[in-house]
């Protein structure tokens, strides 16, 4: 677990880079990430003017320490893609994340790794997994570079590389080994925005249903779903409690395990419940 890869990702919304006006608004609406699109959300006659946009914007964007402001750019094996990727690496602005869509193989990952490394660039990637290839390549992929910082479950597109509807019990085994890949690297592991803005109820059982999966985060589709998403990946308070006193209990210990409340619990729980307490910390400064 790298402690200062760490940052507070319950939730996400986009905002179009080729309004670079709504930047400001997506940065104060309580989202975690915000997520400047240059990909599905943009036509491609539209595709040069967004990405110029958004590098004039970055230039004077005020963007606060609570918040990680990432671009989503084309997939890097099309034309958009590479040109995305140049503008970034050869602009005076120092991107801090950039999110790769349609990931298919690990090399692609340790293509931009040093590509940014060339360029002398600290960036930090976001992975969408939303293809066929991703999933079985998902264990490479989530390895490849250490600079990616999370995955991001691709549901519709997921659904249809898989030929299913896009619905709970279609999609658990690719979610399962989202988390899989995602934990066993010590990342990130955020889903797909739930798409029925009206059903405010049912975004919230499914983002409590992907966190018992082991997910961290969810993505949003507008500031009204935002305020629950952080709720339900917030860590309880008595779950930091708990895992403060576990903690203590181990390092007063001179074994790999402890006794709390009557239940056994063993070392291997110890990274988890670090990784609780400073999120819940990160929490409570912001």
């Amino acid at each position: 677990m790298n402690i200062n890869k760490i940052r507070v990702r319950r939730s996400f919304i986009f905002t179009p880079g080729l309004q670079p006006e709504m930047f400001p608004k997506a940065l104060v609406s309580g989202a975690d990430m915000v997520c400047i699109e240059l990909e599905d959300g943009i036509a491609i006659k539209d595709k040069d003017m967004a990405r110029k946009n958004t590098i004039n914007a970055l230039k004077t964007l005020d963007v606060k320490n609570d918040v990680e402001l990432v671009v989503r750019i084309n997939c890097q094996r099309t034309k958009f893609g590479l040109l995305d990727l140049e503008a970034f690496v050869s602009s005076e602005i120092k991107i801090k994340a950039i999110m790769l869509p349609k990931v298919k193989t690990p090399d692609e990952i340790k293509f931009i790794d040093d590509l940014l490394t060339d360029c002398n660039l600290d960036t930090d990637l976001h992975v969408i997994m939303e293809t066929n290839e991703a999933l079985q390549n998902i264990y490479e992929i989530a390895h490849a570079s250490k600079r990616t910082v999370a995955l991001y479950f691709g549901g519709v597109d997921m659904a249809a590389e898989l030929r299913v509807d896009n619905k709970w019990e279609n999609l658990l085994y690719a979610r399962s080994k989202l988390v899989h890949a995602g934990a066993s690297a010590g990342l990130d592991v955020i889903d797909v925005p739930y798409l029925d803005l009206e059903n405010m109820d049912g975004m919230k059982k499914e983002a409590e249903l992907v966190k018992n999966l082991g997910f961290t985060g969810k993505g949003s589709i507008h500031p009204k779903q935002i305020k629950i998403l952080n709720e339900v990946f917030t860590p309880p308070q008595d779950e930091i409690v708990k895992a403060k006193k576990i903690l203590e209990q181990f390092n007063n210990s001179n074994t790999g395990l402890v006794v709390i409340d009557g239940k056994l619990i063993e070392k291997p729980v110890l990274r988890e419940m670090q990784r609780k307490i400073l999120i819940a910390d990160k929490i409570n400064k912001n």
